[in-house]
């Protein structure tokens, strides 16, 4: 840290640490995603939706910002992997796989989650696929959260990239053998648009975390606006190509659940991208020139964060809606 930004941090931490109390905001993320996945239930009316929906827009959720969490080394040399955040929420990650698992076979074996034995949820993970796509992602994040933890005690044995690596694929391992993967290309296209949606998000949440001074976000938002840039594009492109293999016409946006879901998805993701680009011309100037102060910038980037968090829980809803 050099000599500018101590007196930033001196200057801005104030005495009643404003910025402190602003970052516990970021656990909006919680209630604001489960609220985007009660809106695409209500907006999916008599379409089946699966159980777990919650638990999968939770588990997307503590995904993606152990992912964002993971890069931020790769954002910039000067900031080290958030070993303890990264532990806490890798475990809480494969905490809901786990419990996606359970939800998931009891679905299967047609019987409720007080009433699955261990004989029926073994034959579920052994027998079925999705089982074993669960146990892979149970391990994957549970590696994570392992690994984590021993970096958090011996930061110099470890590497932010090899959990960004694990991460990363295990993200991809839902999509690819989700319902896109019956398209020709449809698994490499739900991968990409996940993982680019994960960073976006998991990056700017990693940000509001760990940033505390202006300098720190006069250097480290306009990096971030680099890569959210193409970040957004992937996302709007790959899912406009998704949602028109699985739409038939424009007719299913107003008859159909899985229509619904989409259109309501796609109002909030063009709410997002004009604030992006707003945020272009507004914010990323003013705080790569240093005339915003480091809370203005966490109050700015807490908003984005709240707001991604809704179509996070709009999207886990649309991908287990029939």
């Amino acid at each position: 840290m050099n000599r500018s930004d101590r007196t930033d941090r001196r200057r801005e931490r104030g005495p009643a640490g404003g910025s402190g109390a602003l970052r516990w905001l970021l656990l909006l993320v919680v209630p604001l995603g489960l609220t985007g996945a009660g809106l695409a239930w209500a907006l999916a009316a008599s379409d089946p939706v699966q159980a777990e929906a919650w638990v999968r827009v939770l588990a997307d959720l503590a995904g993606a910002t152990v992912l964002g969490s993971a890069a931020l080394p790769r954002l910039s040399e000067r900031l080290a992997p958030p070993w303890q955040l990264l532990t806490i929420v890798a475990g809480i990650w494969a905490v809901m796989e786990f419990a996606m698992l359970a939800l998931e076979a009891s679905e299967v074996q047609g019987i409720s989650l007080a009433k699955l034995g261990a004989g029926q949820f073994g034959d579920y993970l052994t027998t079925v696929s999705g089982g074993q796509i669960g146990i892979a992602l149970l391990i994957g994040s549970g590696a994570v959260a392992i690994y984590s933890a021993f970096g958090f005690r011996n930061p110099d044995r470890v590497t932010a990239d090899l959990v960004l690596v694990f991460t990363a694929v295990t993200l991809a391992l839902r999509p690819i053998t989700g319902h896109m993967s019956q398209q020709m290309f449809g698994s490499v296209l739900g991968a990409v648009h996940a993982l680019a949606a994960s960073a976006w998000f998991g990056v700017l949440l990693a940000l509001a975390l760990t940033v505390r001074t202006r300098g720190e976000w006069a250097v480290l938002l306009p990096r971030y606006s680099g890569w959210a840039l193409p970040l957004a594009a992937i996302v709007t492109v790959t899912g406009v190509v998704n949602g028109l293999v699985r739409v038939g016409g424009l007719t299913e946006f107003a008859t159909t659940g899985y229509g619904r879901i989409l259109l309501a998805k796609t109002v909030i993701l063009i709410a997002l991208l004009a604030l992006g680009w707003w945020w272009r011309r507004s914010w990323v100037p003013l705080a790569t020139d240093h005339r915003m102060d480091a809370e203005s910038s966490l109050r700015r980037a807490i908003f984005e964060v709240l707001l991604m968090s809704v179509v996070f829980g709009v999207a886990g809803t649309l991908a287990v809606t029939a």
